[in-house]
C-alpha cells in the first residue's frame, strides 16, 4: 500500500507561488466539480492569510492521480515561521522547491532548502512563473544549483530533477519552450522520481506529532505521519512525551484527508499522513507507538527565538473602551493557548505581574500573534522589540540575519551608507535588469526600524528580504532612531487648525478629530529631541476679516502606521498601545514632568 503513496512538501520563497501551484494541482486532479465555485488560493484559509498574501500555517491535503495518493502539505515561507517549516518537512520524502523565473534563488529560498538539504531529503526544483515578462529561466536554473552547492548538497542532491511551470496558467514543462499546457509533466516527475515512504506497515505502531490544533467537537487534535505499523479508531495506543514518560489513551478520531477536506477513517497504515483526535495534552514532537512495544521516534528540535518584547496590560487613559479583553488574566491564559500550537514562542512571566516576556522568530512572528489578539478583542500594550543575546566562552554572540535587497541603481548608494551605519557587512552585487541585487550580513537588531526607513529611501521600488544566518559576536552599539517625537501635552480630540499649524514641525501621524491623551504620541519631530504640543488648540475668533482668513485649512495626509511600522519605530523609552479598533504610540511614561525626573535619573 505505501508504495503508492508520495508524501511532498512545497517550499519557496514568500511569493514565489506555492499555494496557487497547490490550487492548480487541486483542479488538474479532480479534486472540483466541474460547476463548482473555487476560492482563489483556497490553502490560505485564514483571515491574515488572505490579506496579506502569505502562507503562516502549514496545511495537508491528499490529491488523487493515476492511481497514487500523493499527500501535498503547503508550507509557510517567511523564515519568522520557520518552526512550521522544520515540522512538516519531517511528514515527507521529497520537496517541490519553487523558484521564481525572475527572481531567482531568494533569503527564504536558502531558509527552506537548507532545512530540507539537512534532512536528506531530494528536491525537485520546480521554475515558477516562467511566462512572466523578464523570465529567464535557464539562468536562474544554474543560480539554483549555485545555491546548492553553496549549501553544501550531496551528489544525490545536485541531481535534481528540474520542470518549468506556470502556476497561475495551470501548466507544467519538461523545457520552457515545450508547447504543453496541463500539469502532466509535474505529476509525472512527482511519480517518478519522489521515494515511497521508507516505513514498515507490519511493525508496531509509531506516529510522529507534528502540528496540533483544536476543534471544538472533539478537542485537541494531533497531526502526523504513521512511520510503521497500522492504527484504527477506537485503539489504545501509548503516548510517548519528550522526556520518556508514556501514558495510555483511546483515539477518539481517525481523520484522513481527500483534496482539502478532512474525513473520517476507520484505519490508515504506515506511510499516511492523518489526524488523531483523542489526546487532550499532546504536544508536538511527541510520539503515540503501540501500548505492546512502545518506542520513540527522533524528536524534533526547532530554531530557537531571536526576538523579544514585553506583552503588558493596556495602562493608557483609554483602557477597557474598545476592547473585552484586557486584564493580565486574559492576557495570560490567550499565550498559554498559543503556545501548544506555536512551537517557536517562549513565553516567560517577569517580576511585573501585569507583564509577560514573549519570544519568537522575529518581527512577523510576533506581530502576526499580536494582530490575532487584537482581532479576538484583546488590548494590550507592547515594547519595543530586542534581540535575544548568547554567551559562549565568555563572548557575547548576537543573531546575525542573511539580507538580500533588491533596489534600483540611482538608490544603492543611500542604501549601502544606512547598512554601514548599522553594522551590515556587505558580501556580493549582482547587476539585474533595472536594479542591482545587494547582498549582506546584517546584525538581527540592525534591521529594527530599518524597513521603513528603507521604503522611504527608496520611494517604495525596493524589494527587502532576510532570513536568520547564524549567532556570531557582538557587532557593538547601532544608533537608534535619530529623530524625536511629537507629544501630545492633553487629552481630547484633535484639531484641524492645530494640526495644521505643527505640520512644518514634522511628520503628523494622526487625523483631525482623532481622541489622544497626554503622552501620546501624534507625529514625528524634524529634529532630534522630543517635543510637547498642543493638538486641541483652535483658532481664536476675531471681530475683524481680513483676505484668505477663511480660506479652508489644507492638511497634509497623516502617516498612518500599521503594526509592524509602528513595532519597528517605537523607541525604548515608548509603547504601541493596540486595541480591536486602534493602534496608538505612547510614551511608557505619560505625564511630561515624570518623564523629566526619569531622565534625570538616568543620567545621574
Amino acid at each position: 500500500m505505501s508504495s503508492k503513496i508520495r508524501n511532498i512538501a512545497i517550499i519557496a520563497h514568500v511569493d514565489h507561488g506555492k499555494t496557487t501551484l497547490v490550487d492548480a494541482m487541486l483542479q488538474q486532479s479532480g479534486v472540483f466539480r466541474a460547476n463548482q465555485a473555487i476560492t482563489e488560493r483556497i490553502m490560505d484559509s485564514n483571515d491574515l492569510e488572505k490579506e496579506r498574501g502569505i502562507t503562516i500555517l502549514s496545511k495537508n491535503l491528499c490529491i488523487e492521480h493515476n492511481g497514487l495518493t500523493i499527500n501535498v502539505v503547503d508550507t509557510p515561507g517567511h523564515a519568522d515561521f520557520g518552526g512550521e517549516v522544520e515540522r512538516v518537512l519531517k511528514m515527507v520524502d521529497s520537496v517541490l522547491l519553487l523558484v521564481d523565473a525572475f527572481d531567482g534563488p531568494m533569503p527564504q529560498t536558502r531558509f527552506v532548502l537548507k532545512k530540507s538539504l539537512d534532512l536528506g531529503l531530494k528536491p525537485i526544483v520546480v521554475i515558477n512563473k516562467i511566462d512572466r515578462p523578464g523570465a529567464r529561466p535557464e539562468e536562474v536554473v544554474d543560480m539554483v544549483f549555485d545555491l546548492f552547492c553553496e549549501l553544501d548538497a550531496d551528489e544525490d542532491q545536485l541531481e535534481f530533477p528540474i520542470v518549468f511551470a506556470s502556476a497561475k496558467s495551470g501548466y507544467a514543462r519538461f523545457e520552457p519552450n515545450d508547447d504543453n499546457m496541463d500539469l502532466e509533466p509535474l505529476f509525472q516527475t512527482i511519480a517518478d522520481k519522489v521515494p515511497a515512504p521508507d516505513v514498515d506497515p507490519d511493525a508496531p505502531f509509531q506516529f510522529l506529532v507534528t502540528s496540533i490544533d483544536y476543534n471544538h467537537y472533539i478537542g485537541r487534535i494531533a497531526t502526523g505521519k504513521i512511520f510503521n505499523g497500522t492504527v484504527k479508531e477506537g485503539e489504545t495506543v501509548a503516548r510517548i512525551d519528550k522526556d520518556g514518560n508514556i501514558t495510555r489513551n483511546r483515539i477518539s478520531k481517525l481523520i484522513g484527508y481527500q483534496g482539502t477536506q478532512q474525513i473520517s477513517i476507520d484505519e490508515a497504515s504506515a506511510g499516511n499522513i492523518v489526524t488523531i483526535a483523542g489526546f487532550e495534552d499532546i504536544s508536538i514532537s511527541e510520539t503515540l507507538a503501540s501500548t505492546e512495544d512502545p518506542q520513540p521516534l527522533p524528536y524534533v528540535n526547532i530554531d530557537e527565538p531571536t526576538l523579544s518584547m514585553n506583552f503588558m496590560v493596556n495602562s493608557s487613559p483609554f483602557a477597557g473602551t474598545e476592547g473585552k479583553l484586557v486584564t493580565s488574566r486574559n492576557i495570560y491564559d490567550r499565550l498559554q493557548k498559543e503556545l501548544r500550537t506555536n512551537v517557536s514562542l517562549r513565553v516567560e512571566e517577569t517580576n511585573n505581574t501585569d507583564t509577560f516576556k514573549v519570544s519568537g522568530r522575529g518581527e512577523l512572528h510576533l506581530s502576526i500573534l499580536i494582530e490575532t489578539m487584537r482581532r479576538e478583542g484583546f488590548e494590550l500594550a507592547v515594547s519595543k522589540p530586542q534581540v535575544i543575546l548568547r554567551e559562549e566562552n565568555g563572548q557575547k554572540l548576537e543573531p546575525i540575519e542573511f539580507l538580500c535587497i533588491d533596489v534600483p541603481e540611482e538608490y544603492q548608494g543611500t542604501v549601502i551608507e544606512k547598512l554601514g551605519q548599522r553594522k551590515a557587512e556587505m558580501i556580493s552585487m549582482k547587476p539585474m535588469e533595472g536594479t542591482n541585487r545587494l547582498e549582506f550580513n546584517i546584525p538581527a537588531r540592525g534591521l529594527i526600524g530599518f524597513r521603513t526607513e528603507f521604503m522611504t529611501d527608496t520611494h517604495g521600488t525596493g524589494i527587502l528580504s532576510h532570513s536568520f544566518l547564524e549567532f556570531a559576536p557582538h557587532k557593538g552599539e547601532i544608533e537608534g532612531r535619530k529623530n524625536g517625537v511629537l507629544i501630545s501635552i492633553d487629552a481630547g480630540e484633535t484639531v484641524a487648525y492645530s494640526l495644521f499649524n505643527l505640520q512644518d514641525r514634522g511628520v503628523l501621524f494622526v487625523n483631525p478629530g482623532t481622541k489622544v491623551y497626554e503622552g501620546m504620541i501624534i507625529g514625528q519631530n524634524a529634529k532630534e529631541s522630543d517635543m510637547i504640543v498642543n493638538v486641541r488648540k483652535g483658532k481664536k475668533l476675531s471681530n475683524v476679516r481680513s483676505s484668505g482668513t477663511d480660506e479652508a485649512i489644507r492638511l497634509t495626509p497623516p502617516h498612518i502606521m500599521t503594526l509592524e511600522q509602528a513595532l519597528e519605530y517605537i523607541g525604548d523609552d515608548e509603547l504601541v498601545e493596540i486595541t480591536p479598533d486602534s493602534i496608538r504610540l505612547r510614551k511608557k511614561i505619560l505625564d511630561a514632568n515624570d518623564r523629566k525626573k526619569s531622565e534625570k535619573k538616568k543620567s545621574a
